[in-house]
């Protein structure tokens, strides 16, 4: 992962603790600032993911402009 700059989020002192009991035993994440951005990129991988159309969803729309004359 490249380094780049960093900015600083708050979050509820609860919720960090959880993050740092969490990632203890883990090999994966050494900080929670570490989990909390592998977190944040999971969800908005899947909200773009989510908004995509497939292959058959874009064919349909590309059918229906050309059959109002768009395309």
């Amino acid at each position: 992962m490249m380094s780049e700059e960093k900015v600083t989020i708050t979050i509820r002192k609860d919720l960090y603790e959880k993050i740092k009991k969490e990632i203890e035993d883990s090999d994966e994440f050494k900080t929670p600032e570490e989990f909390v951005e592998f977190v944040i990129e999971q969800v908005l991988e899947e909200e773009e993911e989510e908004s995509s159309y497939t292959e058959e969803e874009e064919e349909e729309i590309k059918e229906r402009l050309r059959s109002l004359g768009y395309l």
